[in-house]
């Protein structure tokens, strides 16, 4: 019998259930591997997708491309990326996980490799764009698997570990970057950065996960509208996040377009779903009380942790001139304690005395007081001023993500479901970290050009020298305390539909042996 989801509490659903899956194997050395394996994955596409992202700039400069068509290398990343996000698990159970994963990592690799070695930029967009949709499909996979695969003894803690693709992998991205162009001054090492670990991940996966039966069959009954209509729509709507400010949002037709096409086709993604028998994503949990206030709740807090990783490197790059390295500390403050704490937390959720929701608030109040203490910057903060906000992220990161993914993942109401949970609540991740950065890229953009007229409009017309670069300085540090005061204000406004979900007692404490 499959343990997917036997220590969540089931929720009624009228709705078919699609057909189970195959049975979990014993719980033991080779299956753990298996698991581990697609957890490095997932955290490797993580890293990957953030590390490239940040050195876009000097990628550009050593292929000699133009900023325009660097820019639209990470676009076309993200938006594939997010485009296999939904239909991932769905191919994962129609050609066996194993199988499915072993491939997609291949194809991962192998684009990893000639990336660098791409004669042009037609080249570079069409790789790039195929170990996007590679990326992409690792991540659901890993929750899918975890839910599937692990006893209810340990399965908080599975979903302990999950929670380090959103806040392990992002702040670590810095550190690799500064490492490759500061340290070994290489900037191919961004796409063979994944090979070393992508080919331990090749062998784990290979030994450790059990052999599904292939179903060829499910491919007659595929939901063909939704597979057509819902990843494009994605992919347009990644487009629209990541090159609205350079293309000045919705004054451009193609922006403009691209937004209207966009929901056009989610619209009809989410119609086809609704109705079909054996769907991409289940979408009818939204109608469950803890999923509908939840997914709202998850977006919100991702977009938080998402300005947090990038307002303290914005202030160090754009005030300071600092370069990665010098930034890198910065984000390793938040990440490496993660290891522990993800687990700490998961543990602190089996006490009987413990409410999830009130482990959700804390963590949100303590994400707040951050972003509050980050409203202080002036332009004399360096590395060390940022120590006690990121400190607070920190330990506030994993008290919010752990337990809300276990108060979310209660709605289940069969093992079956695990994988459309999955592929739906990493697609809704995903889309929160793109429209997170597009967001505090927009609030900087706009602030900083609200505050420097003010600093002008007060310097009247003094010809002071200096004083256009300092009013820069402080246009841009103030944008960024006001992009923190907004962070803190939004983390302090979830607190409130945190408490409002239905509670959900603790799981049964692991039975020792």
């Amino acid at each position: 019998m499959s343990a997917a989801a036997s220590a969540m509490g089931p929720v009624a659903d009228a709705r078919p259930v699609p057909a189970p899956m195959p049975a979990a194997p014993v719980w033991g050395l080779r299956l753990g591997t298996g698991l581990c394996g697609i957890l490095i994955a997932a955290m490797m596409s993580g890293l990957n997708d953030r590390v490239t992202g940040i050195t876009l700039t000097d990628i550009a400069g050593a292929r000699g491309l133009a900023g325009d068509d660097a820019h639209l290398l990470g676009t076309i990343y993200a938006a594939t990326q997010l485009a296999a996000m939904p239909v991932a698990s769905w191919f994962a159970a129609t050609f066996s996980l194993r199988r499915f994963h072993l491939a997609i990592t291949s194809v991962f690799l192998l684009c990893a490799l000639l990336l660098p070695l791409a004669p042009s930029f037609g080249w570079l967009l069409v790789l790039r764009a195929v170990q996007g949709l590679a990326g992409g499909a690792m991540i659901p996979l890993l929750m899918g698997a975890a839910l599937r695969f692990l006893p209810p003894a340990i399965k908080l803690q599975g979903l302990g570990f999950y929670s380090l693709t959103a806040t392990f992998s992002p702040n670590l991205a810095l550190w690799f970057a500064a490492s490759w162009l500061d340290g070994w001054s290489d900037w191919r090492l961004t796409y063979w950065q994944v090979l070393p670990i992508g080919m331990l991940v090749l062998g784990m996966v290979w030994w450790g996960l059990p052999q599904d039966p292939v179903r060829p069959e499910r491919l007659k009954e595929v939901d063909a509208p939704g597979l057509a209509t819902g990843p494009l729509g994605l992919m347009l709507l990644a487009f629209v996040a990541e090159e609205g400010e350079r293309l000045d949002w919705f004054h451009a037709p193609l922006i403009l377009g691209a937004a209207i096409a966009s929901v056009a086709l989610i619209a009809a993604f989410v119609v086809s779903e609704w109705h079909h028998p054996q769907p991409f994503m289940k979408l009818q949990m939204v109608g469950r009380r803890n999923f509908a206030l939840g997914l709202p709740l998850f977006m919100g807090i991702l977009v938080v942790v998402i300005a947090s990783a990038l307002l303290p490197a914005a202030h160090l790059a754009e005030v300071q001139r600092f370069r990665p390295l010098q930034i890198a500390p910065i984000g390793l403050i938040i990440s490496l304690p993660q290891i522990l704490l993800a687990p700490l937390v998961s543990a602190l959720l089996y006490r009987q005395w413990v409410d999830a929701r009130h482990v959700v608030a804390l963590g949100l109040a303590l994400i707040a007081t951050s972003c509050w203490l980050g409203m202080q910057v002036t332009d004399g903060w360096m590395v060390h001023e940022f120590w006690l906000a990121q400190a607070c992220q920190m330990v506030g990161q994993p008290l919010a993500v752990v337990p809300f993914l276990y108060i979310s993942v209660s709605t289940l109401a069969s093992p079956a479901e695990g994988a459309l949970y999955s592929g739906l609540i990493n697609t809704l991740k995903t889309l929160a970290s793109v429209l997170g950065a597009a967001i505090v890229e927009r609030l900087l953009v706009t602030g900083t050009a609200s505050h420097l007229t003010t600093i002008a409009d007060r310097a009247g017309r003094l010809a002071l020298p200096g004083l256009p670069a300092a009013a820069e300085t402080q246009a841009v540090t103030f944008a960024i305390a006001d992009a923190y005061g907004l962070a803190a204000l939004l983390a302090a406004l979830l607190i409130v539909p945190t408490l409002l979900l239905k509670h959900v007692p603790p799981p049964p404490p692991a039975k020792t042996a």
